[in-house]
């Protein structure tokens, strides 16, 4: 069933279009990989499917009981998050703040939720550690538990594993996968890393000024787009 339905949507700034007409279906339970080359559109479109942003024009809808506050969200990190002073746990559980409003205190609810999420990701025994202490793969997984933390029905990705060693880039990838095919988490990912999407994804969007593709990602590899992007081939 239909989570995200982009209809006939063109982003941009200052009412200067970068992506035209795109057009794709997120359903429950999909894992979408967003590729393209830089500058092609990914981020805009990451902050207009998390409501940051508006579309120049078409509109972009939710399905299947999904509300805007039930998105989660793992940002791309910078160097201020890095060095945040907070302890593991209070991080997670302010994944929960879309659920508290005016409340100042978390229920006993969010914090059961905020322990699973860590255990789910193998963080508990860090909870009491500070943020700013851990590897950059620790620091994503407490990232991701956040996420967790403000829903289980659909994350959003940006470049979740820029910057780890490889190593930690593939235990993190393991995790989004685990979410994905035993948690029943819809995924939609940014990502440079076209091994990992062919490897993980269930369908593909290469966005460009005009979108180049959207669809499975056994359809993507047969595409004239997929051996341009990845192999450098051009059709005779």
């Amino acid at each position: 069933m239909p989570q995200m339905i982009c209809k006939d949507v063109s982003l941009g700034y200052d009412g200067n279009a970068i992506v035209n007409n795109l057009n794709f279906t997120v359903n429950t339970g999909d894992y979408l990989c967003v590729v393209g080359e830089n500058g092609t559109g990914k981020s805009t479109l990451i902050k207009t499917l998390l409501g940051l942003k508006a579309p120049l024009k078409g509109s972009i809808e939710l399905g299947d009981g999904l509300k805007a506050n039930e998105i989660g969200y793992l940002p791309q990190q910078t160097m201020v998050q890095k060095d945040f002073p907070a302890s593991v746990k209070e991080i997670v559980l302010s994944g929960a703040l879309n659920k508290t409003g005016f409340r100042p205190f978390y229920t006993k609810q969010e914090k059961e939720l905020a322990q699973s999420s860590m255990e789910r990701l193998g963080i508990q025994a860090l909870s009491k550690r500070c943020y700013r202490e851990l590897s950059g793969g620790q620091q994503q997984r407490v990232l991701l538990a956040r996420a967790l933390c403000a829903t289980r029905k659909l994350l959003v990705l940006d470049e979740p594993v820029a910057g780890l060693d490889p190593k930690a880039t593939t235990e993190m990838y393991e995790l989004i996968y685990d979410l994905n095919k035993n948690g029943n988490t819809t995924i939609i990912m940014v990502s440079h890393d076209i091994s990992a999407a062919m490897k993980y994804a269930s369908h593909i969007l290469h966005v460009s000024r005009e979108p180049l593709y959207f669809g499975t990602k056994e359809g993507y590899l047969n595409s004239d787009v997929a051996k341009m992007f990845i192999t450098g081939e051009v059709k005779e």
